[in-house]
């Protein structure tokens, strides 16, 4: 079984910011969530755990496992550029993503799907006929992403909606 896992919360979570690769570690109460997540798969024997690059992504891995994290790069969050740390409700958006005509350095939507599903390819490709259980740790953006590897990309190319709330999993087989 794959758990994927997004981050629990931080302070940028809890001011509704934009968070991307400047973002921060888990506040006090991420790390509530987080040990609560612990408790809730403790039964679960993790054989591998993997995570994004990112701190708090890192962290909530391993505080719910108990496990040293496997770090990949293409298990990071979305790029969002000029859009990072911005708060919500003044980002200007184009669809689902940041306005690449306003917010430089906004990644490719395609090179992001590529790359995660390069992940997941190689994933099931090391591990798919054994029977194991892997943890995923991430983002709003990668636990979509990888959500859409199982479920197809959504015509409408917003795979959020295949996302946890913060401190949250989601199971694939």
């Amino acid at each position: 079984m794959i758990y994927v896992i997004r981050h629990s919360q931080t302070d940028f979570n809890k001011e509704r910011k934009m968070q991307g690769r400047m973002g921060l570690p888990l506040n006090e109460y991420g790390i509530e969530q987080a040990q609560k997540l612990r408790d809730e798969l403790q039964k679960i024997n993790f054989c591998f755990v993997f995570s994004s690059p990112q701190e708090r992504a890192i962290q909530t891995a391993e505080i719910v496992t108990g496990l040293k994290a496997i770090i990949d790069e293409r298990l990071d969050v979305f790029d969002l550029g000029e859009a990072d740390k911005i708060p919500i409700n003044e980002l200007k958006m184009d669809g689902p993503l940041p306005d690449t005509n306003v917010y430089k350095g906004v990644e490719d939507p395609n090179r992001f799907f590529k790359r995660v599903f390069s992940f997941m390819n190689e994933l099931e490709s090391n591990y798919g006929k054994r029977e194991l259980n892997i943890l995923l740790s991430g983002h709003r953006c990668t636990t979509g992403c990888i959500g859409a590897y199982f479920e197809g990309i959504p015509s409408d190319g917003n795979i959020l909606k295949f996302s946890s709330d913060t401190g949250n999993y989601k199971i694939y087989n």
